[in-house]
């Protein structure tokens, strides 16, 4: 039984996306629901280490179009991010580049109250490499393959000439 050169390369693509899931799905993560009142804030911190990427989601289950602004905090309390959330789920990710415990701030500055539950983790990318390698040797494998058969593909013409 022979194995095409396609069928690797869509292995390899699933290989890839398999371990870069388990990988994000290893991460170190902080949840919290809260009830947040009008005017109120909420913080919690997570320890990070390294330089990588951080992420935040953020999701209002009811949401009616409320705003609440997210502020990233750094070990020293400068900030690193901030912005105006104004969607029901949203998923935002900044940049650490030193140890220590990062604060993600929640201010709610809509009229009423707003249930949100919050993840705050790390991304560990650094270790994604490998992972993100095979997914772009097997899409390259699966590009090149496809286009040497649509390349090589004819189609047949009917005659002109039919009496």
């Amino acid at each position: 039984m022979k194995i095409s050169p396609f069928k690797i390369g869509l292995v390899l693509v699933i290989v890839g996306m398999v371990w870069t899931a388990f990988i994000f799905d290893e991460t170190e993560k902080k949840y919290d629901s809260i009830i947040l009142k009008e005017s109120n804030s909420f913080e919690t911190k997570s320890e990070f280490f390294g330089a990588d990427i951080g992420y935040f989601k953020l999701y209002m289950p009811e949401f009616s179009g409320e705003e609440i602004f997210v502020q990233i905090l750094d070990p020293k309390e400068n900030i690193i991010q901030e912005q105006m959330v104004q969607t029901k789920m949203s998923v935002a990710y900044f940049d650490f580049i030193e140890d220590g415990e990062y604060t993600i701030k929640i201010t709610n500055i809509a009229k009423n109250s707003i249930d949100m539950q919050i993840e705050f983790g790390n991304t560990n990318s650094q270790k994604m490499y490998p992972s993100g390698i095979l997914i772009l040797v097997g899409a390259i494998v699966m590009m090149i393959i496809s286009y040497l058969k649509i390349k090589n593909y004819n189609i047949e013409q009917p005659e002109e000439n039919i009496s």
